[in-house]
């Protein structure tokens, strides 16, 4: 059975940092392309970042360059997502995503607010 299972979630204020992960289990994890997706109140889905299957190559999405960094552990089978200078409309369910041609997992989504 396929898992994704995204944690570290929660209240920060902005300015602030915050790291989510998310575990795989199920499907050979250093095969595949993992992502993290964000949907915020009220809006649709939105790309965040993705990271290679090797961890060598990451790319972001404009409104989080700079602030946000993506990285995977291969032995341990979990992606990571690093936050910093975290703002208001960082506030969001974030999603993490194993994609491989047209094979796609998506884990539950992990709550992160971003307020004073």
């Amino acid at each position: 059975e396929v898992q994704l299972q995204a944690c570290g979630g929660g209240l920060v204020q902005p300015g602030g940092c915050l790291r989510l992960s998310c575990a795989a289990s199920g499907f050979t994890f250093n095969n595949y392309t993992m992502s993290w997706f964000r949907q915020p109140p009220g809006e649709g889905p939105e790309w965040v970042s993705s990271i290679g299957r090797g961890g060598g190559s990451a790319i972001y999405a404009d409104s989080v360059k700079g602030r946000f960094t993506i990285s995977r552990d291969n032995d341990k089978n979990t992606v990571y997502l690093q936050m910093s200078s975290l703002k208001p409309e960082d506030t969001a369910v974030y999603y993490c995503n194993a994609g491989l041609r047209d094979m796609s997992f998506w884990g539950q989504g992990t709550y992160l607010t971003v307020s004073s």
